[in-house]
């Protein structure tokens, strides 16, 4: 047994020194070895830098063809002024502004420059719930009664079914719009509250979609009271100051202390002529209280698209991306986009699903539009495209019911091409038949 021990050392010994000698064999000079890893370098080199010429190129026509757009706009009177930022694979590859924060001034827009928001506001209330929820401090199936003990609407049965969800989401059972003239009237949320007693149910909860502004402000009562913060401590703390959003607020006083602002404009004759700042919906910050910038809404976008997993994990944030209830009738502006298929609401936010001519996939749109004190916007993210599109307008513009497919289209040109410098520029007003 021992002999054989030592032929197998021998064997193993041998059978070493000859892959040894074999290796070797194999390993030429020291220069050919090298030579592969010597000419990786440069190939990878031009890859990075013709990746890198390639997006310049693209952010450039890109550039280029919103300048386009918008001056015309300007030109034929559709705008005073916006502010515009669009996000594609985790880059924001534009945010600035065009045309003038106020009619009567020089004073140009650009991406620093602060809009109202109006109900864009909602999509931020939809995220910071399912941020509360991944904490696991409230269920979108939490009762309204179990937070708001005054809240009735309808008889006892009724009322007790009423869920968070249904804030979120306009499904409550109330007429369309109910109480919204006290919200703008500036009475507390939570005195409005209280009134709810009065108003005669529609429909059964969760049944119809019917747009409220009063009812979903009340999901902020519950969102604090789970939170153990107040709902604009609870914004900025867990969303704009992680994201940065430096120049985002949530009041009157703060916006008019701002030295870069937007003023609104309403439309007299022909011409565009500014108003004032009024301070409503800051008693309503869920519904339609938020003021911010392009700049800052091209970091939210980023974030929404998943690329802060610090700040909270996509899987969290698509839950208020999540189909609640249709959108029925093909009357709202959304519903005539191209390829439009059909609209749902989740929390905060409207979901479409379209289709592009010649693909037979159908993709989503996770969108929102936004009216207040004459400002209008819209913002809206393609999934599966990987971009973000908004835009601020400082008036009340029928470009709004459009551009968010002008502006896909313009994207999807310029990322397409072989050679952007040479894209069209897309949808221009003209060819929009308005």
């Amino acid at each position: 047994m021992k002999q054989l021990r030592i032929l197998i050392t021998s064997a193993l010994f041998i059978f070493t020194l000859i892959a040894i000698g074999i290796g070797s064999n194999h390993s030429v000079s020291g220069s050919e070895a090298k030579q592969p890893m010597a000419l990786d370098h440069p190939i990878k080199s031009a890859l990075e830098r013709e990746a890198i010429e390639t997006a310049e190129a693209q952010k450039a026509a890109l550039g280029k063809a919103l300048d386009l757009y918008f001056k015309k706009a300007i030109a034929s009177g559709d705008i005073v002024g916006a502010g515009v930022s669009i996000v594609k694979e985790g880059t924001i590859v534009y945010a600035d502004g065009f045309g003038k924060r106020n009619s009567k001034e020089a004073d140009p827009v650009n991406e620093a420059t602060i809009f109202r928001l109006g109900s864009l506001s909602k999509g931020f209330t939809g995220i910071l719930a399912a941020n509360i929820r991944y904490e696991g401090k409230v269920n979108w199936e939490d009762k309204v009664t179990d937070y708001i003990p005054g809240f009735q609407l309808g008889d006892h049965a009724n009322t007790n079914r009423i869920t968070l969800s249904h804030l979120l989401s306009h499904t409550s059972g109330a007429p369309y719009h109910s109480y919204t003239n006290l919200v703008e009237a500036g009475l507390p949320v939570s005195e409005i509250a209280g009134r709810f007693s009065e108003v005669k149910p529609i429909s059964e909860p969760g049944a119809m979609y019917s747009y409220q502004n009063a009812l979903f402000a009340l999901s902020g009562e519950i969102l604090c009271k789970a939170s153990g913060e107040e709902i604009a401590s609870s914004l900025e703390n867990r969303l704009f100051k992680p994201l940065e959003m430096c120049s985002t607020n949530m009041d009157h006083n703060t916006l008019m202390a701002s030295e870069n602002i937007a003023l609104p404009h309403y439309r007299s004759g022909k011409s565009w002529r500014p108003r004032k700042l009024v301070d409503n919906y800051y008693n309503a910050i869920p519904a339609g209280g938020i003021n911010a910038s392009a700049g800052d809404m091209a970091r939210w976008m980023r974030f929404l698209l998943g690329y802060n997993p610090e700040v909270m994990p996509r899987s969290a944030i698509e839950e208020a991306f999540t189909p609640f209830v249709e959108i029925p009738g093909r009357s709202k502006y959304y519903q005539r986009w191209p390829g439009h298929i059909s609209s749902h609401y989740g929390y905060g936010w409207r979901i479409h699903k379209f289709q592009e001519a010649g693909e037979p996939i159908e993709k989503t749109i996770w969108h929102h539009g936004g009216s207040v004190n004459n400002f209008r916007n819209e913002i809206a993210l393609f999934p599966e495209a990987d971009l973000g599109i908004c835009v601020l307008l400082n008036s009340n513009s029928r470009l709004s019911r459009t551009v968010i497919p002008d502006l896909y289209k313009i994207v999807e040109e310029v990322y397409a091409s072989e050679n952007p410098a040479n894209t069209s520029g897309g949808a221009s007003i003209a060819s929009r038949g308005e």
